[in-house]
C-alpha cells in the first residue's frame, strides 16, 4: 500500500507551528508591558501607598500639587478696627467689645468677650425683629399702626410698646429663639424672663448684628426695613460705636442701644450695638453708681473704646 503524500510547500511539522505561536505571543505581552493603562504594566510603590504598591494616597508629583491647588483668594480690605489693649484709656467699672467681619465670620475682642451682662433695650432689636419674621411666616403683613409702633421702639427706645410687642412674640420663649436662630453660645434668657435682663456678651451682640443684617433675625420680608430703622436711631439713644465715624458714614451704620440704672447690682448698665458694611460690633459697660457720671460716663465709653479700636484715629 502506498504511503502518505505531503502537500507542496508544505516543510514545517505541526511542532514548529507551536513553537513560531509561543514566541509570537511572548513578544506582544513583552510589549504591552511597556503601554500605559495596560492591564500589563507593572504597579510602582508611591510614597503614599501600601505595602502591595497600590496607591492610596494623592500624587506626590510635584507638577501636579502645582496644577491642582487653588488660586490664592483675593486679599480683603482690613476691617476698620485692630485689636489693642484699653488699660491706658483709665475706664472705670466693667468694659468688654467684639468685632464681627461679615465676610469671614471671624471675631476679635477683648479677652472677657463672652462676659454677659444686661441688655437694657439694646434687645428691642430683636423683639421687633422676631415680631416682623413671624408675621410674615403666618402670612401677616402688620398694620400701620404696629409698624409705627415698631417705628418707636426701634428709633426712640418706646419701653411700652416695647413690653406689648414683647408679650405678643411669647416672651422668654423670644430670646430662646434668638439663641437658637442667631447661633448665639454665651447669652440667657433673663432669670424673671423680662427683655431688659435678657444677658448676651458683646461676642453674641456682635452675631445678633450679622443675625440682623443677613436676614436670619427679621426675615427677607424686613430685613431692609428694619436695618433703616436702626439707622434712624435718634434723641437720647443715639450715642456711641458710630459717633467715632465721620458723620456721613454715620448715616450708614444702623445701631440699637441700651440704658438703664441697675438698683439691684448698683451699677449702670450701658450697651451698644453696631452694623456697618463689612462689620459688626457690640461694645458692654457696667459702672459702680460710686463712680460717679450716670449713664453719660458709659454711652461716652462706648464711643471712646471704638475710638481707640480704629486703625485711622479720626
Amino acid at each position: 500500500m502506498a504511503g502518505t503524500r505531503r502537500r507542496p510547500g508544505s516543510n514545517h511539522s505541526p511542532l514548529a507551528y507551536s513553537a513560531v505561536a509561543v514566541i509570537l505571543v511572548g513578544l506582544v505581552l513583552v510589549s504591552l508591558r511597556f503601554i500605559p493603562g495596560s492591564p500589563f504594566r507593572p504597579t510602582t510603590t508611591s510614597h503614599s501607598g501600601t505595602a502591595s504598591g497600590r496607591s492610596t494616597g494623592t500624587p506626590t508629583d510635584r507638577s501636579t500639587r502645582t496644577q491642582s491647588s487653588p488660586s490664592p483668594s483675593p486679599s480683603l480690605e482690613p476691617l476698620p478696627f485692630e485689636a489693642q489693649d484699653l488699660d491706658g484709656l483709665g475706664l472705670k467699672g466693667w468694659y468688654s467689645w467684639a468685632v464681627l467681619d461679615k465676610r469671614t465670620g471671624k471675631i476679635i475682642g477683648s479677652a472677657n468677650m463672652d462676659e454677659t451682662s444686661t441688655t437694657a433695650s439694646m434687645i428691642k432689636s430683636w423683639v421687633v425683629a422676631d415680631y416682623l419674621r413671624l408675621s410674615a411666616e403666618a402670612g401677616k403683613t402688620p398694620s400701620d399702626a404696629k409698624l409705627d409702633d415698631a417705628t418707636q421702639i426701634i428709633r426712640d427706645s418706646d419701653n411700652t410698646r416695647a413690653q406689648q410687642f414683647y408679650e405678643s412674640v411669647g416672651g422668654s420663649a423670644s430670646i430662646k429663639r434668638l439663641i437658637s436662630i442667631c447661633k448665639l453660645t454665651d447669652s440667657k434668657v433673663a432669670g424673671d424672663g423680662g427683655w431688659s435682663r435678657t444677658m448676651l456678651s458683646p461676642r453674641d451682640t456682635a452675631r445678633l448684628g450679622l443675625c440682623i443684617d443677613d436676614g436670619r433675625a427679621a426675615g427677607p420680608k424686613w430685613t431692609k426695613w428694619l436695618l433703616n430703622e436702626m439707622r434712624l436711631v435718634r434723641g437720647v439713644g443715639d450715642f456711641g460705636i458710630r459717633k467715632a465715624f465721620p458723620a456721613a458714614e454715620q448715616k450708614q451704620i444702623a445701631i440699637k442701644n441700651g440704658w438703664i440704672d441697675r438698683q439691684k447690682e448698683q451699677e449702670y448698665h450701658v450697651n451698644c450695638l453696631a452694623i456697618g458694611d463689612t462689620w459688626t460690633m457690640g461694645v458692654m459697660v457696667r459702672t459702680p453708681f460710686s463712680a460717679g457720671g450716670g449713664w453719660e460716663y458709659g454711652m461716652k465709653n462706648c464711643q471712646k473704646i471704638t475710638e481707640a479700636l480704629l486703625r485711622d484715629k479720626i
